[in-house]
């Protein structure tokens, strides 16, 4: 008896180096987002050595942006196995990469903004220690 045989599915050359530069691109994108929050959470705890509290509340919100953004980048992985031709990769990696961007910088300003307040916080607190 005769087996059918269907043809062994390639991947374009042209598609992987597509789907490699976005992986590439969402690694660097986590890289410098990872470096940017761990130097946030770092020079706070330099200057706020008073407020452990509120130097660990940063560095929680730090790793579960870094969490959502890892599991953000699974996500798209998976679309892009479901993709259907290269235009259709071409276009999810540049809205991936758009929405990326936009996500990080929300979040650095979100650590900005929580450092700056329990910094403030913490100077109130210092002040009034200080004063007693």
């Amino acid at each position: 008896m005769m087996k059918a045989t269907t043809p062994p599915f390639e991947i374009p050359a042209e598609m992987r180096a597509v789907a490699e530069r976005s992986v590439e691109q969402a690694k660097l994108a986590f890289n410098n987002y990872m470096q940017a929050a761990q130097e946030a959470v770092s020079t706070f705890e330099e200057r706020v050595k008073a407020s452990q509290v509120g130097a660990q509340g940063i560095s929680k919100k730090a790793m579960n942006f870094a969490e959502r953004n890892v599991i953000t980048a699974f996500e798209f992985a998976q679309k892009v196995v479901q993709a259907k031709d290269v235009q259709e990769l071409v276009r999810m990696q540049a809205e991936f990469v758009q929405t990326q961007i936009q996500v990080l910088g929300e979040q650095l300003k979100d650590l900005g903004e929580t450092a700056t307040r329990t910094a403030m916080d913490s100077v109130k607190v210092s002040g009034r220690n200080g004063a007693a």
